[in-house]
């Protein structure tokens, strides 16, 4: 086995860093405070190439491995979650559905502007009642001539209501099966149709310069070329695009489990009680001991289910370890941290009261960790 990072893969996460450190962590917890989406970030972030890293050269992509798109996401996370959520959730849930199941007129159409984050695309599943229970989709679409008209609802979707939002890939029910549970098919319905409509959330605890959305769809108007893939075929796309985004979850994790780690490490070396830094404390050196090993453990679980979907293997189970896995060493991290910060890691002055804030969603987006528990133990054989 050889667990070693390629040249590219190596000057990748230096260049991401490095961009990193010296454009989005002087301007973080500003962003966080305003509450405020930053298109300049944004638009640098594609200029860098971090949109479309996994998608081909002949629709604007970088073609890289899926593990280079899993490192740049860790090291955006490492410094800012709300960062690194705009681009997993571009390339994971909105570039990655249609370059997987789109057709090629669709991916001509949308790709070339998605992989240079001058467009952003996003990807609705959640709806106000139907969370973990997706197939319990209300949002449905009717079969009208040469158009589908949509009705329903979407929450908790990002990148819907930018200004550089193109539109979003919408679940819907489009009638029943045989054994009577909803057909699901997917549909790219642009912004600007007559119908649609993306309004931003505010008041977040976390992601809080990340833009998130609630949609609505009323008597909404596609044509039917907008199917993504085949009618039926949503809910195994949804089902795949989840496998995939899982991935870059457990990146958002583990690099804010290292941001973390790193700022605690820097504050107990530097902050002194009884005439000696805090960290030659056994207490709090255990601490940081436990900080260090967990992270390496997620980092070796996290890439070797990148390398199984690199390799055109089976990833589902892995993919599910790695996110759950990933995001809760994160929690037991940011733990920590804000554990040997005191009562400094209770003031936003400090940045590890937002990370501490920040991870809460990673334990339930993409799959709460209670499904994940039910993915993993039946895939495992244990029902």
């Amino acid at each position: 086995m050889d667990f070693s990072l390629s040249m590219e893969q190596k000057i990748l996460r230096e260049s991401v860093r490095t961009f990193a450190e010296k454009e989005i962590r002087p301007v973080a917890r500003q962003l966080d405070q305003a509450e405020a989406f930053s298109y300049e970030l944004t638009k640098a972030m594609g200029e860098l190439g971090l949109f479309g890293i996994f998608v081909s050269e002949q629709y604007g992509g970088q073609e890289l491995d899926y593990l280079s798109y899993i490192i740049a996401t860790e090291e955006l996370a490492r410094v800012d979650a709300s960062q690194a959520a705009t681009v997993a959730a571009a390339n994971s849930l909105g570039i990655g559905p249609i370059y997987y199941f789109g057709s090629e007129e669709q991916k001509r159409k949308y790709l070339p502007k998605l992989c240079t984050g001058e467009m952003l695309w996003a990807f609705g599943l959640t709806e106000p009642g139907a969370g973990s229970d997706a197939g319990a989709c209300h949002t449905h679409a009717v079969l009208d001539g040469a158009t589908w008209v949509i009705n329903g609802s979407k929450i908790f979707i990002t990148n819907a209501s930018t200004e550089i939002s193109g539109g979003t890939t919408v679940m819907a029910s489009t009638g029943k099966r045989e054994d009577g549970r909803n057909e699901l098919s997917c549909f790219l319905v642009e912004s600007g149709t007559p119908g649609y409509t993306a309004q931003s959330m505010r008041d977040k605890m976390m992601w809080r310069a990340s833009n998130t959305s609630i949609l609505y769809f009323d008597d909404c108007r596609v044509p039917t070329e907008n199917l993504l893939g085949q009618r039926g075929k949503g809910f195994h796309q949804m089902l795949a695009t989840l496998d995939s985004g899982r991935l870059s979850i457990g990146a958002m994790g583990l690099g804010g489990a290292q941001g973390c780690y790193e700022m605690a490490l820097k504050y107990a070396k530097e902050r002194e009680q009884f005439g000696r830094p805090i960290s030659t404390f056994q207490a709090n050196a255990f601490k940081l001991a436990d900080m260090a090993m967990e992270i390496e453990s997620a980092r070796l679980l996290l890439y070797r289910a990148c390398w199984l979907k690199d390799q055109n293997r089976s990833f589902t189970k892995e993919g599910a370890m790695a996110k759950l896995y990933c995001s809760e060493v994160m929690r037991r991290v940011a733990n920590h941290a804000v554990q040997l910060h005191g009562g400094y890691g209770l003031m936003k002055e400090y940045d590890v009261e937002r990370f501490y804030r920040d991870q809460r969603l990673l334990e339930i987006g993409e799959g709460t960790s209670e499904i994940l528990r039910i993915v993993i133990a039946r895939l495992t054989g244990a029902f």
